[in-house]
C-alpha cells in the first residue's frame, strides 16, 4: 500500500514538473451538477492522482475492516497450532523420559489442539501409554493404528514391541512377518525375524531372508555378503560337529562342503569360514584345495586358527619340513602380528632355537599377554634358559588373554560353538565385519597359553638334562580334527605326542625342588 502511493506521487510530480517546464500550463475545465471549475492542466492532473489515492485508501480500509473476522480466525487456528506443536514436542520429550502422567496429559492436550497431525497424536498416546505402564491402554492406540495405511507399520512395530515385552513371541513373529509383508524398508521386521530364525539354528531359512532383503535393498549388499558367509559357515558347522563321522549323511556332508567352502570364497577373510571349509576339503582328500583356502584367509585377516589348520593338514613331514611349509605361510604375510608369531613358532617347531629367540625380537613392541609370555617361555627353555622361562610363565599367569586364542576351546578345536554363539556371531559379523568371542567373554577356559614347563627352582643342569626337547603345546589333531585330516599316503614322521597338561589352577612359584617332567 505505502509503495503504492509512492509511486502515484513520484508520477504526479513528474507529470506536473514537464507541464510546468512546457511553458504552457494548459486549460481544464470540470462541471459537475452546475457547477463549474476552471484550472491549468497541472492543477487537474494533480487532483486525479490524488483523488484516484484516496480511492484506494478508502477501499483498502474497507476491506481490511471486513476482513477483521478471517483475521481473527486464522490468528486462533495459528496459536492453536503453535499450542499443539509444543504440547506434542513435550509429550514426546515426557514419553521418552518415563514420565508416564506428563506425557498422558500432554497426549490429551495434543488431541484437543492437534487436528491436522492425528497420526503423531496417536503415536504419543500410545507411547505414553507405555510410558505410564498402561499396556492394555498402548494396545488399544497401537491397534487402532492398524487402520490406517499410513500408520500400519507403526502400528505393527508398536504391538511386536509389546509382544516381545511380554514374552509372547509368536504374538511378535506375526506382527513383524505381517510389517515384512507390506513394505520393501522395514528392516526393524526383517531383523526381528531373522533373530528368530538365528534362535532356531535355522541357518537354511536365514540365508532366505538375508537374499530377500539384498533383494528389497534393505541392507547394503556388503552386509548381505557378510551375512551369507557366516550363515553358510554356520550351516557348515553344524555337520562338522555331528557326533560320528560314520553315520553323516553323505548327501548333508556334500552340502555342508559347498556351503564352507562358499563361505569362504565370499568372505576369505572370515577365518571360522577357511578352518571349517580345510577341514571338509581335507577331509574329502582336497589338502591342495585346503591350503589355497588357508593361504586366502592368511593374506586377508590372519588368526591362529588358521595356521594352527595349515599345521595339520600333513602329518608325514619331518618337524623341519613342517617348519619350512610354516615358514612359507608366514612370509604370505610377515607383517602381520600373527605372521610374527607364526615366524617364532616355525623356527621352535624346526628346533631352531637361535632363529626363534631372532623372530622373537619383532614382537618386543607388543603389549604383554599371556600367550606372548608363553611364547617366550618356550623359546627361553630352547635356547636353555629355564629361569628366564619361569618368570616369563610367572607373568603369563597374570596377563591378559588374547580375543583370537580364545576361539580354540582346551580341546584345540577352533570355532567349537554351540548355536547361540553362531547366532551371536552371525549378525555380529554381518553388522560389523568383526568376529565376537563368547569363551573370552564367559571367561571360558580354553586352550592354555603357557607350556607345561617345570616351575620351582631346580638346578638348570638339572632341568635341561630331563628332557631336551622342546614342549609342545599346542595339541596336534585335537579331537574331531583326526579323522579329517589324516593321511595315509605312509607312516607320521612326528615325535610322539607330549604326556597330557596338567588341568589344575595356579601354579605355586617357588616350592621344593622337583624332578622336571
Amino acid at each position: 500500500m505505502i509503495r503504492a502511493s509512492l509511486a502515484i506521487l513520484i508520477v504526479a510530480a513528474v507529470a506536473v514538473t514537464v507541464l510546468a517546464l512546457s511553458g504552457d500550463a494548459g486549460h481544464a475545465t470540470m462541471v459537475w451538477l452546475g457547477w463549474r471549475a476552471d484550472m491549468t492542466a497541472a492543477v487537474a492532473v494533480l487532483i486525479v492522482f490524488f483523488g484516484a489515492l484516496l480511492v484506494t485508501i478508502f477501499w483498502r480500509t474497507l476491506f481490511w475492516v471486513l476482513a477483521a473476522p478471517q483475521r481473527a480466525e486464522r490468528a486462533r487456528a495459528e496459536n492453536r497450532r503453535r499450542q499443539a506443536n509444543e504440547a506434542l514436542t513435550r509429550g514426546f520429550l515426557a514419553a521418552a523420559a518415563g514420565d508416564g502422567p506428563e506425557a498422558r496429559r500432554l497426549a490429551q492436550k495434543a488431541a484437543d489442539l492437534a487436528e491436522e497431525t492425528p497420526g503423531l497424536v496417536r503415536v504419543l498416546a500410545a507411547q505414553a501409554a507405555e510410558a505410564a505402564g498402561d499396556i492394555a491402554g498402548a494396545q488399544a492406540a497401537y491397534t487402532a493404528m492398524l487402520g490406517f495405511p499410513e500408520m500400519r507399520l507403526a502400528g505393527h512395530k508398536g504391538l511386536m514391541q509389546l509382544a516381545l515385552a511380554q514374552g509372547e513371541r509368536e504374538t511378535a513373529l506375526r506382527h513383524a512377518q505381517e510389517a515384512f509383508n507390506e513394505t520393501r524398508s522395514a528392516r526393524w521386521a526383517w531383523r526381528a525375524l531373522l533373530e528368530n530364525r538365528l534362535a532356531a539354528a535355522e541357518w537354511s531359512q536365514g540365508l532366505e531372508l538375508v537374499k530377500n532383503a539384498a533383494d528389497r535393498k534393505i541392507v547394503p549388499p556388503v552386509t548381505a555378503e557378510r551375512a551369507r558367509a557366516a550363515l553358510l559357515t554356520a550351516l557348515a558347522a553344524q555337520q562338522a560337529d555331528a557326533p560320528d563321522a560314520k553315520v553323516r549323511d553323505a548327501k548333508i556332508w556334500g552340502q555342508a562342503l559347498d556351503s564352507a567352502v562358499d563361505a569362504a570364497r565370499l568372505q576369505p577373510g572370515f577365518a571360522p569360514a577357511a578352518a571349517i571349509a580345510a577341514r571338509f576339503l581335507a577331509a574329502d582328500g582336497k589338502v591342495g584345495r585346503a591350503q589355497a583356502v588357508l593361504e586366502a584367509a592368511w593374506k586377508a585377516h590372519p588368526h591362529p586358527a588358521l595356521w594352527l589348520a595349515y599345521r595339520d593338514l600333513k602329518t608325514n613331514e619331518t618337524p623341519a619340513e613342517r617348519g619350512k611349509r610354516l615358514g612359507e605361510l608366514a612370509a604370505q604375510n610377515p607383517n602381520a602380528r600373527e605372521g610374527r608369531i607364526l615366524a617364532v613358532e616355525r623356527a621352535l617347531i624346526a628346533g631352531d632355537g637361535a632363529g626363534a629367540r631372532q623372530a622373537l625380537e619383532a614382537l618386543d613392541a607388543e603389549p604383554a599377554t599371556a600367550r606372548l609370555a608363553g611364547l617366550r617361555a618356550r623359546v627361553a627353555y630352547a635356547t636353555g634358559q629355564p629361569d628366564e622361562a619361569r618368570l616369563w610363565l610367572a607373568q603369563g599367569m597374570n596377563a591378559p588373554a588374547e580375543p583370537d586364542w580364545s576361539d580354540l576351546d582346551a580341546e584345540g578345536r577352533a570355532f567349537a560353538y554351540p548355536p547361540a554363539d553362531w547366532a551371536r556371531l552371525v549378525l555380529a559379523y554381518a553388522e560389523t565385519g568383526e568376529l565376537i568371542h563368547p569363551r573370552l567373554e564367559r571367561r571360558e577356559k580354553g586352550l592354555s597359553e603357557l607350556p607345561e614347563l617345570p616351575i620351582a627352582y631346580a638346578d638348570a643342569a638339572t632341568f635341561l638334562a630331563a628332557d631336551g626337547a622342546e614342549p609342545q603345546l599346542y595339541p596336534e589333531h585335537a579331537e574331531g580334527y583326526d579323522e579329517a585330516y589324516d593321511d595315509d599316503d605312509g607312516p607320521s614322521a612326528d615325535p610322539a605326542p607330549a604326556p597330557a597338561r596338567r588341568r589344575g589352577g595356579a601354579r605355586r612359584l617357588a616350592s621344593a625342588p622337583r624332578a622336571a617332567k
